[in-house]
């Protein structure tokens, strides 16, 4: 006899398909099927058969259910000489069948074997093709319900992973034509799963086909760029690559991708500067094959006469002398804003050079130490731009004799030559041959009519690269005056101004030459280019311009692009826009004189005004419980931001600049922005965002206290206090948590109170405090019931069901969490709905409720997903870790653990990481590694005993215990076991009896089983 669940549910038997029932009843037998051999709580079942729709009498309408299965089964099973019984056990029922006789677990088992590293090409295929061959089409077919829903999504996408396993191992053996179609198939159903598309591509590229292949590629990246606003990711990127380089293998990709390649587009047109070419190329070649200290050619000279040109340019031309790759960094070291530091350099520099996020160190030092051993045995062209000063280049210099650093600044950097044998170039303005050369070429062929006003133009651009580039688009843009007519215009523009002074100081002729271009521009850029000077971020969008010159999106993109084609500002990734550092200083200039400082004031207020509108807009979206507390709208041309996802992007994409935002209106006297930027964006930044939340609360902070606003001085030290919080810094995050408490009872708001004594709860829980944290929590909850407030009310609930939790009350636990569920889903709060989720999640799992635990898990993990909040998402990959563990799949936990620690790490969450480190332990001693738990919970123990959390040092004290156990070392497990268990009894953790009964196992004759060792 045979259950099938891969389709419609079927009992097989004796070579006929047996009739089970009405749907209902199929959904009854297949709730059992799948977790079969194991009980399944009542309350499970009904969930999964009604879900919220569940009838006053479902237990019974239950019972009656089983009690047909229970007879067709035994009916079916006696014909065929095997029963298969539905059982009453452990508060729930039991399907006693072997689970080899359901087809999902049978499929699950092929898949897994194939999935062993050690399994043979064939025996893989083999497998791999039986898997393939047991799904009959959409699971569970034709059953209602939302489990049914949520239960068909997963498994389709564990379906998607072994067609694509299979037909790789069918490409293997160069079997590409009987892949291409089922494949093909598919990929119409899942348009958007890139692995599918990437294997289709290597299989139509096999078949001969590459002409379908890169159309796939073409239409898979439309459509990820138009419904989901991404490009495409590595993998789906490589096979794109590999196919038009004719280099595609069909085995798997090299574990070690290509080196990065991230130098700026070569210059178009560059023109002369052989001299200085040849230079270089002698740098290069004088450092080859000789053991000295690494090269680093310093390249200096004025503002716009060409440095950085000439290094792109360069280094494109013996970039195939580097194999292992490029690098590149804008230092912004004369940028109006503070300069790219060393630590924030070498972070990014380490993520291009494939190092994981979370484990990028976190001081400078230990960023460079570990950014010269990335490139000790690689050969590496590193291109540092706009370097300031030589301490801030520093860090950044390879220490490896195979690579070579290359450095642009307008400062000689004296320190580089002395102290690191550096070789330097000082560059000159470009000779008066080079600089019509270049104006010829970039004009055209009306330039060869007027060689005399082509030098006359060159001369008075002072042969500066950049004003030779703007003065020649002008030229271009105006193809009815002469070009002796642009040069007489230009003097006059020079004598207007006054910028020549006796020394004839080059960067003057840039300033004329702006000005000239400015001058020349329609009236809707002339009026936006000394405004964009004033934007304190890095780059903007049309929306951000259209509010600075008050003007609408349309008129707004059409300035940008004039702009742009006249060189005055470029064009970045996805409609934004940049500004070299001179054209934003002379574009600050005018927008700063006497005569603009109104309209300046009022462009940064509608400026500030429509990012503080706009965020509490997109927070809405995210977070539409607390909509009451935010900006309303500005009432200015806005992005659409009607769902989480682009909500989301929009704030990922703006965060630089709405910090940047807030802290110069904190140091600008513009207070309410600060201060409403961090009251509105606390609950995005806290999601993992933790520097950027201590900048914008601390300067918010300021702001208050400058105008004496205690409410709002509360709120920020509240921001500050959870962002402490979240980083495991808990005495300075008391501290601030204190200092917003006196002062919210000092206003009398009561809300606050309330939410700091929530902060405040979960940060005596975190140090085992829990007799404080309850305090805590009735207190906020009394207060939050008497504002009405039942977001709040949900928050605190929430947090004392987690607090229960870990005092063993799980029925008091489920029913605040319950309640708290309910809550948040009258509010529309889907974060706290997650939340909710999650912790039901973990008291099933502590209950012994697994498989019920994995469906709130599930549930909850999509929610985090779907909302972008990785800190959520990496606790319920812990839970779902343990679960996993405690079901005997610690291969399948294994997965969700090292996830969570990426995110943990990601996020500087040390806390968490040190829970995702003792979920690894649990899950390497379940299959049989004990070292490797040995190691996993040493580093968990390392970071708990650092932090303070003492659940935690609890936790990996009895992991080491069962691992030394293992290891045949009762000594040391029954001395880790008595920490473990002293701990467990100080925090008042239900855990302490499992310890004892692991030490009572070990035997202990000098230990009293009622009391821990008081040693």
């Amino acid at each position: 006899m045979e259950l099938r669940l891969l389709g419609p549910v079927e009992v097989h038997a004796g070579g006929r398909t047996v009739a089970v029932g009405p749907p209902q009843c199929c959904e009854v037998l297949a709730a059992l099927a799948v977790d079969a051999g194991r009980p399944v709580p009542v309350p499970v079942l009904v969930d999964r058969v009604w879900g919220t729709a569940a009838p006053q009498r479902a237990r019974r309408t239950l019972h009656t259910h089983l009690t047909r299965i229970r007879r067709l089964l035994e009916r079916t099973g006696t014909s065929e000489g095997e029963a298969a019984p539905v059982v009453r056990r452990g508060g729930g029922y039991a399907l006693e069948i072997d689970p080899a006789r359901v087809d999902l677990h049978r499929y699950r088992d092929l898949v897994e074997q194939a999935r062993d590293p050690a399994c043979p090409q064939r025996r893989r295929l083999s497998l791999l093709r039986e898997a393939r061959g047991l799904w009959r089409g959409e699971p569970l077919s034709g059953l209602p319900g939302a489990w049914a829903a949520r239960t068909r999504d997963a498994w389709l996408r564990e379906h998607l992973d072994t067609v694509v396993a299979w037909a790789r191992a069918e490409l293997e053996i160069g079997n590409a034509v009987g892949v291409v179609e089922p494949l093909s198939r598919l990929l119409a159903e899942h348009p958007l799963v890139e692995s599918l598309t990437a294997t289709v591509m290597r299989a139509l590229h096999a078949a001969g086909r590459q002409a379908e292949a890169l159309e796939r590629y073409g239409e898979t990246r439309q459509r990820l760029v138009d419904e989901l606003g991404v490009e495409p990711g590595d993998e789906l990127r490589r096979t794109h690559l590999a196919i038009l380089r004719g280099g595609l293998r069909q085995a798997p990709a090299p574990s070690r991708p290509a080196g990065p390649a991230q130098l700026p587009l070569d210059v178009p047109g560059f023109t002369g500067r052989a001299g200085e070419l040849a230079q270089l190329d002698g740098v290069l070649s004088g450092a080859e094959g000789r053991a000295a200290t690494v090269v680093v050619s310093a390249v200096s000279g004025t503002a716009g006469v060409g440095k950085t040109a000439l290094a792109v340019h360069w280094a494109h031309r013996v970039a195939d002398r580097f194999p292992d790759g490029q690098l590149y960094v804008n230092l912004r070291g004369y940028d109006p804003d503070q300069p790219v530091s060393a630590g924030d350099a070498l972070a990014g520099l380490l993520s291009a050079l494939g190092v994981p996020t979370q484990d990028i160190p976190l001081g400078v030092e230990e960023r460079a130490v570990r950014y010269r051993s990335e490139l000790a045995h690689r050969r590496v062209l590193v291109l540092l731009d706009n370097a300031s000063t030589a301490e801030q280049v520093r860090p950044l210099l390879p220490g490896a004799l195979s690579c070579t650093a290359l450095v642009t600044s307008r400062d000689s950097l004296a320190g580089l030559v002395a102290l690191h044998g550096a070789r330097r170039l000082d560059l000159d303005l470009l000779p008066h041959e080079d600089a019509v050369a270049l104006l010829r070429r970039l004009i055209g062929k009306r330039a060869e009519a007027e060689p005399r006003a082509l030098a006359d133009l060159a001369e008075r651009c002072a042969r500066l690269p950049l004003a030779l580039r703007v003065a020649a688009e002008l030229a271009v843009s105006r193809p009815t005056s002469t070009l002796a007519d642009l040069a007489d215009d230009l003097a006059d523009q020079r004598r207007r101004l006054h910028l020549l002074d006796a020394g004839g100081d080059p960067r003057a002729a840039v300033t004329s030459v702006f000005s000239w271009s400015v001058r020349h521009l329609p009236p809707d850029a002339a009026r936006m280019f000394p405004v964009l000077g004033l934007h304190p971020g890095p780059d903007l969008d049309a929306y951000a311009a259209a509010a600075l010159v008050d003007t609408s999106l349309d008129l707004a993109r059409r300035a940008l692009t004039t702009l742009d084609r006249a060189h005055l500002v470029h064009a970045t990734d996805h409609g934004r826009f940049g500004m070299h550092d001179l054209l934003r200083a002379y574009a600050t200039s005018l927008a700063t004189g006497e005569d603009a400082a109104d309209e300046s004031r009022a462009a940064l207020d509608r400026l500030f005004d429509y990012y503080l509108a706009t965020a509490a807009a997109a927070m809405d979206v995210l977070h539409p419980a607390e909509e009451h507390h935010r900006t309303p709208s500005a009432g200015r041309p806005a992005p659409e931001l009607s769902d989480p996802d682009r909500a989301r992007s929009w704030l990922d994409a703006e965060r630089a600049n709405l910090v940047a935002t807030a802290v110069h209106a904190a140091g600008h006297g513009r207070p309410r922005h600060a201060i409403g930027l961090s009251t509105v964006l606390y609950r995005y930044l806290d999601a993992g965002h933790y520097t950027d939340a201590l900048t914008l609360h601390t300067h918010a902070h300021q702001a208050a206290a400058q105008v004496g606003d205690l409410g709002a001085q509360a709120h920020a030290l509240l921001g500050i206090g959870k962002t402490y919080r979240q980083l495991s810094r808990h005495e300075p995050a008391l501290e601030h948590l204190h200092q917003a408490l006196a002062l919210f009872r000092r206003t009398g708001d009561r809300t606050g109170q309330a939410q700091v004594l929530n902060g405040l709860c979960i940060v005596e829980g975190m140090l085992g405090r829990h007799g404080p944290a309850v305090e805590y929590l009735h207190q906020a909850l009394e207060l939050f019931r008497e504002a009405g407030d039942e977001d709040g009310q949900a928050r605190v609930l929430g947090n004392l069901s987690i607090i229960e939790r870990r005092l063993g009350a799980y029925d008091t636990a489920t029913a605040h969490c319950d309640e708290a569920l309910a809550l948040y889903r009258r509010s529309g709060d889907r974060d706290g709905e997650a939340r909710a989720l999650e912790t039901l999640g973990i008291l099933e799992q502590q209950r012994g409720y697994h498989q019920a635990a994995l469906e709130h898990l599930g549930q909850s993990l999509a929610l985090y997903r779907t909302l972008g909040n990785h800190a959520g998402e990496a606790s319920a990959l812990d839970t779902l870790g343990i679960v996993h563990t405690r079901l005997g799949r610690p291969e399948r936990a294994v997965e969700h653990l090292r996830r969570s620690l990426e995110l943990r790490r990601e996020s500087r969450d040390r806390e968490g990481e040190a829970w995702a480190r003792n979920g690894l332990g649990a899950a390497a001693h379940a299959a049989g590694a004990p070292a490797e738990a040995l190691a996993h919970h040493t580093a968990a123990l390392d970071i708990a005993t650092e932090i303070g959390a003492r659940d935690q040092q609890a936790r990996a004290r009895a992991g080491l215990g069962h691992a030394h156990r293992a290891l045949d070392d009762p000594d040391t497990a029954r001395s880790h076991y008595r920490e473990a268990l002293a701990l467990y009894l100080e925090l008042g953790m239900p855990e302490a009896e499992e310890v004892r009964a692991d030490l009572a196992a070990l035997g202990s004759p000098d230990l009293d089983p009622g009391c821990p060792d008081p040693s």
